[in-house]
């Protein structure tokens, strides 16, 4: 049943401060979009204050609503809001935006603002993070009160406002069509159609029924026309609100509100032009509009006292309210589920049992860091129900499947080789890796469950935006990448990542990880799922690689791969050589060693998994693992952007600076000097060099 709607004359008093705080503050800065949050200040009110489940005094409350601002470039919209409710933003942040160390940046980001629920800039990607934090609920209500019935604590709605450049971008497209396929009824998304983007009318570039293509991914639709068809424009907040009313009752879909608008209105001049997108409006059309909408247009960043009051007593009330009722039903929760509400307790406290106990035991032999994954996801599952996963249309060549796991779908979805309902801890993304990384940061934003996404490493750069996402909001994603070099083979140049490793390496805060072996994969999982402040980039081999034998005196235990490079074998006699080696090329740096060691040269191997756990060790350990005088070498089998800070300038890279080509993975090694012969001639020759100087 749709209730009834309380819109009084503060609250369109407040919607108009909103107008003209954004108008002013863009103003003030010289630059920034004040447009969509003039126009839209009605619809950010509506649901600020009348729709969303929330707290302003705790914008983290478990039991909250999420929102989204996929058009995060206009913040405004948010910002104006987060201050009327009273979130903690008060009127000089606003005068202060996109200044230098301002709470209000150009685009929303997580951690930076109070009442931000992510990092939304790159359009689209926000729509991507709302199907996310929709998933995220569902698994979290299956997993913790998987027996309720009826409303649960763990129940919240997703809104997200996205404009008409969200709407073109293809991670909306990829995200919005797996929400339909997952029927994600707790997620609401209202489409500001204002057919406008930077470079004018939209019917330039974008002219699709986006309603009907929502309809064909099984969205529930709707359409509020503020624009009367063009015949007059009437801001129907009321019918605006029985939209989202009704979008909530549909349980079986994911909603899709289409609100046709007139960006800037109601500018007196301005109103419907590009221009207003993404520029000041001008001291006259700001007066212009103060004038129209009754405010004193000498004056900047005035809030009337009774408007603010009325905001934010109003969205503390609801709040209040909102969460009483919330605690009734966690509180009978808690008390019929005390296991469960340990587990709460844990993931909240973000604390995990002992990973380096649960590890499986990898015999000496030959197994693929893909294979040697899988054993360890099988391992971690039954102590970790919170981790879940899956891969781009890749599972079983990722080996991201967690034995005995049923797949997280709506039970009808089932096929005969996948098993699904709302509890399942397989992710089926479909041949998505944008909206994949996107929706696994949103989970991981959360914070009571953590999920891991896979595909083929050369398609890392079809989710590039979203990993540096997730290191720019420092969020545990774990991307699970295999097929990790020329070492695919057969499938050729186009499939045989080259210089994808140098590529993530740049990001900063992500950490690169390619594990030499079975049991270094192990400690990487262990050291990944520790880490809740960066992702990390799982990087795995297709090919079986050499067990190394960490019973032998010889071999340091694979527990040092956690410091991110280690000596793996020292030199016999004085060390002459450093061979550094990740991933499969560490066999070949330890064969080539064998050729050094028998000439009298003392050669030293050291593993380095991951270049960025190694450069956070103290300088001692680092100086005692490269240590200054021997000559060193690195190798792998991709670029060698980044090794010279590693090997100085006596140095040798064995490394790849073109592409592959299609042939068995073995032939290219050897054609392209991934060989023992070749590794021993390189530190030969270095030798030489440094001694003839």
């Amino acid at each position: 049943m749709v209730t009834e709607l309380t819109w009084d004359t503060l609250d369109q008093r407040a919607v108009d401060t909103a107008r003209v705080l954004a108008a002013d503050a863009v103003e003030k800065v010289g630059n920034g979009h004040p447009g969509t949050a003039i126009s839209l200040a009605p619809v950010a009110h509506l649901i600020y204050q009348k729709v969303l489940r929330s707290d302003p005094s705790d914008p983290t409350w478990i039991g909250r609503d999420r929102f989204v601002l996929s058009a995060g470039h206009s913040s405004l919209t948010q910002y104006c809001q987060l201050f009327l409710a009273g979130y903690g933003l008060e009127i000089g942040d606003l005068a202060a935006l996109r200044t230098e160390g301002s709470r209000t940046p150009g685009h929303p980001e997580l951690g930076h603002t109070p009442g931000i629920e992510c990092t939304t800039g790159p359009l689209g990607s926000g729509v991507a993070n709302a199907v996310g934090f929709a998933m995220a609920a569902r698994r979290e209500r299956a997993m913790l009160d998987p027996e309720s019935t009826g409303p649960s604590c763990f129940d919240r709605f997703v809104y997200v406002i996205a404009g008409d450049g969200c709407m073109q971008e293809g991670v909306a497209s990829e995200a919005s069509s797996l929400a339909g396929t997952q029927k994600l009824g707790n997620l609401i998304l209202i489409y500001d159609d204002n057919r406008i983007t930077i470079e004018g009318d939209t019917q330039i570039a974008f002219t699709e029924d986006v309603g009907a293509r929502y309809e064909a991914y099984r969205w529930h639709v709707q359409h509020v026309d503020w624009t009367n068809g063009g015949t007059g424009y009437v801001e129907d907040v009321e019918g605006l609100w029985t939209a989202i009313e009704t979008a909530r009752a549909v349980t079986d879909k994911p909603s899709l509100i289409r609100l046709s608008t007139v960006i800037g209105w109601p500018l007196p001049n301005k109103a419907g032009h590009h221009s207003v997108h993404g520029a000041k409006l001008g001291a006259d059309e700001v007066a212009g509009l103060k004038t129209r909408l009754g405010f004193d247009p000498k004056q900047s960043f005035v809030v009337e006292p009774e408007v603010l009051n009325h905001t934010r007593r109003q969205a503390s009330l609801r709040g209040a309210a909102e969460r009483a009722r919330w605690q009734e039903l966690h509180d009978a929760w808690r008390s019929g589920n005390p296991e469960r509400a340990a587990l709460l307790d844990r993931l909240g406290a973000g604390a995990l049992p002992d990973l380096t106990a649960l590890l499986p035991d990898f015999e000496p032999g030959r197994m693929s860091t893909r294979a040697a994954s899988g054993a360890v996801l099988d391992a971690l599952a039954d102590a970790l129900p919170e981790l879940w996963g899956g891969s781009a249309d890749l599972a079983g060549s990722n080996n991201t499947t967690m034995r005995g796991q049923r797949s997280f779908l709506p039970p009808e979805n089932s096929s005969a080789e996948f098993k699904g309902d709302h509890s399942g801890r397989t992710l089926h993304f479909g041949i998505r890796e944008h909206a994949m990384g996107n929706i696994l940061n949103a989970i991981n934003i959360g914070g009571l469950t953590r999920a891991y996404g896979g595909t083929f490493l050369v398609f890392a750069d079809y989710m590039r935006g979203a990993v540096r996402l997730a290191a720019l909001q420092q969020v545990p994603t774990i991307f699970v990448w295999t097929h990790d070099s020329i070492g695919v083979g057969e499938d050729g140049p186009t499939h045989q990542p080259v210089e994808h490793l140098a590529s993530l390496r740049i990001i900063p805060g992500l950490d690169v990880v390619r594990p030499a072996d079975a049991t270094e994969t192990a400690q990487a999982w262990v050291t990944a799922l520790t880490n809740t402040d960066r992702p990390t980039a799982m990087v795995l081999s297709r090919q079986d690689l050499l067990t190394i034998d960490r019973s032998l005196a010889e071999f340091t235990p694979a527990a040092e791969a956690s410091r991110g490079g280690y000596t793996l074998v020292d030199a016999e006699g004085d060390l002459e050589v450093v061979l550094i080696a990740t991933g499969s090329e560490v066999e070949v740096a330890l064969n080539a060693r064998e050729l050094l060691q028998a000439e009298g040269i003392g050669t030293r191997v050291v593993s380095m998994p991951c270049q960025e756990w190694f450069l956070t060790q103290p300088d001692d350990y680092r100086a005692e693992v490269l240590p200054q005088g021997p000559v060193r070498v690195a190798v792998e089998a991709g670029s060698p952007t980044g090794w010279r800070e590693f090997v100085g300038d006596t140095g040798r890279i064995v490394a790849l600076d073109h592409f592959g080509e299609s042939a068995s993975g073995p032939r290219l090694f050897t054609k392209y000097g991934f060989t023992p012969d070749n590794v021993a001639a390189q530190a030969r020759a270095a030798r030489l060099a440094t001694a003839s100087r």
